[in-house]
């Protein structure tokens, strides 16, 4: 009896153990890995060559994720931003070259009014200057033929004078001598004969 009970308890401690065995070795429903294989491999997870189906497929799943991100709404962002802005600077181009061409036109007009300006000034001065010569002439020219005219008037009126006192002389002269010859020889004499001794005088 006691060779029975010790048999007994043998094959339930190796039943137990083959139990044991069996529960170590089955495999995880959920994961497809034995949960001694999970624990005792050492291996990182990411590099177990068993989960590179897997890795593979979502970063395929990942990448195409990605691609359609970029292409359907990064990129046409961007490229609407880079047009936009390509767009603003072609027009901030177009603005600066019309506003140059507008400064060069009014440099350019402004250069036009300034050398019309200048003839303008050269040819009023050269009137005004031939003008200043003309009143100038013209008023010495005037000057002179008044002062002729007072000249001319001067003289004759020296003439007159100079007439009038030689006649008066003359007759100063006569009556000067008709004086003397009465207080000298107490006779007359007349004028024609005092007239004639003048011319006679006069002669030599």
């Amino acid at each position: 009896m006691f060779v029975t009970a010790a048999y007994a308890q043998s094959t339930t401690t190796e039943g137990a153990e083959a139990h044991d065995a069996a529960a170590a070795g089955e495999v995880h429903t959920e994961t497809g890995v034995a949960h001694e294989g999970e624990h005792g491999s050492g291996v990182f997870p990411p590099f177990n060559s068993t989960h590179f189906a897997s890795q593979l497929l979502w970063l395929a799943i990942t990448f195409g994720l990605f691609y359609l991100l970029m292409s359907k709404v990064i990129i046409p962002r961007i490229g609407s931003i880079l047009e936009t802005r390509h767009d603003r600077i072609a027009q901030d181009l177009d603005e600066a070259s019309r506003l140059k061409g507008e400064a060069d036109a009014a440099i350019a007009a402004y250069e036009q009014e300034l050398a019309g300006a200048r003839a303008k000034g050269h040819s009023i001065a050269d009137t005004a200057r031939e003008a200043a010569k003309s009143k100038a002439k013209a008023d010495r020219d005037g000057v002179e033929a008044d002062l002729a005219k007072k000249i001319a008037a001067a003289e004759a009126r020296i003439g007159d004078i100079k007439s009038k006192a030689l006649a008066d002389v003359g007759a100063i002269a006569e009556e000067t001598a008709t004086a003397i010859v009465k207080q000298l020889i107490g006779g007359t004499v007349t004028k024609s004969e005092i007239a004639a001794a003048f011319k006679a005088s006069a002669g030599n």
